[in-house]
């Protein structure tokens, strides 16, 4: 039973999938050099993921050995505008891609086109947000987008608003790689420009020490060069995607598209600063979360909280004291840069001899109505300085 690739890629269609492209399995060579130079030169951040092993995840052969193909497929996001509620609550945004779970749908639909090459007798396997594979170099081997600026991958008429994935098969479905698909930017540089902490130091290459939607993924202590510059985002950062022009137009065209069932736009910070460590992850549960440790939801919370808070609140006056008690020193680092923003008293510190606390209580902080969150755009040339 042979399987060819227009009946793949119409099944993926049906599935859902906004595009669909075949490529050979070749090892990602050039893919695997920029991940060892970019590692060496610290522009991961600590990242792991595809940085954790550029060798293994640059190779199919690594998922499937003896892979011929690779079938990648793209799911689109809604990227609905992220208004405020106006009932004087501080919210926090969430960005587009992760308002629902959008990877399991997406894996849902690599499947069915992976279906068929197993009962052809074909090895293939799925892989989506995973380390396996370096999916955006397989998005652009297979031809259904360039790379942009942002280091994103652009498809035709869906701009960088879709999440990629691919099966690896070992069932030799192409013989050659398509045509590249054009360069689409041309001379725009609005994601350089666009970018709030200047993390986009190169056309193409991200420093993920600045990056705001790598930051709220890291472990330990907030960087607080970036804090304010963090402004009301819990999770992800869209600067970049939505000043593309690409994306602004397919925007548009889905403006009255259904948001899927997910967390929404926006979060309650005060309700979520409330929740049992149960509850968080059982809400935000398909959130990357370093160790599946709430407390870096927390954290996040309460640098978001001093950059949009309204101290004169008493609820946000609790929420602040309530974390300065807590027993984790980390929640009480940061929740004594929160009150210092907002100009709150630390009297509910309830111990101040950890290193973190201590080092909190050390910087210089200025208060949310002396330094609002605002794009800051450090010198990319120099080393970053401090905005507080």
């Amino acid at each position: 039973m042979s399987v060819d690739t227009s009946t793949l890629a119409a099944v993926g269609r049906r599935a859902g999938l906004c595009a669909v492209g075949f490529c050979r399995a070749e090892p990602f060579t050039d893919s695997a050099q920029v991940l060892h130079e970019r590692k060496q030169a610290g522009l991961h951040g600590g990242m792991q993921f595809t940085y954790r092993n550029p060798d293994r995840s640059t190779c199919p052969a690594r998922l499937v050995p003896g892979a011929a193909a690779l079938i990648v497929g793209a799911l689109e996001f809604s990227a609905a505008a992220c208004d405020r509620p106006d009932d004087g609550s501080p919210y926090a945004r969430v960005a587009a891609y992760a308002r629902a779970d959008y990877y399991t749908p997406l894996r849902a639909a690599l499947e069915t086109m992976a279906e068929p090459l197993r009962a052809a007798g074909h090895r293939a396997v799925v892989s989506a947000d995973e380390n396996g594979l370096v999916d955006r170099a397989a998005a652009h081997r297979a031809g259904i987008g360039w790379w942009g600026k942002n280091s994103n991958i652009l498809l035709p008429g869906a701009g960088s608003l879709a999440v990629l994935g691919a099966v690896v098969t070992d069932a030799p479905l192409v013989s050659a790689d398509p045509e590249p698909v054009a360069d689409g930017c041309g001379s725009c540089r609005r994601c350089l420009d666009g970018c709030p902490t200047g993390a986009i130091v190169a056309p193409g290459t991200v420093d993920a020490r600045r990056c705001l939607a790598w930051l709220v993924q890291a472990d330990g202590v907030f960087d607080p060069d970036y804090r304010v510059a963090l402004g009301d985002r819990i999770y992800g950062c869209d600067d970049c995607s939505e000043v593309c022009p690409p994306n602004r137009v397919r925007v548009r065209q889905r403006a009255h598209a259904p948001e899927p069932p997910g967390h929404g736009t926006r979060v309650q910070v005060l309700d979520l600063l409330e929740l049992e460590d149960s509850e968080l992850l059982s809400t935000y549960g398909s959130w990357y979360i370093p160790r599946r440790q709430p407390r870096y939801l927390r954290r996040n919370a309460l640098v978001v909280l001093a950059n949009v808070g309204e101290p004169s609140e008493p609820r946000v006056r609790a929420a602040v004291d309530r974390a300065l008690g807590d027993p984790d020193p980390l929640i009480r680092a940061h929740a004594v840069w929160c009150a210092r923003r907002l100009g709150l008293s630390l009297d509910a510190l309830s111990d101040a001899a950890d290193p973190l606390v201590r080092a909190e209580l050390e910087r210089p902080v200025r208060t949310s109505v002396d330094s609002p969150p605002v794009r800051w755009f450090p010198d990319r040339s120099s080393p970053v300085e401090p905005p507080a």
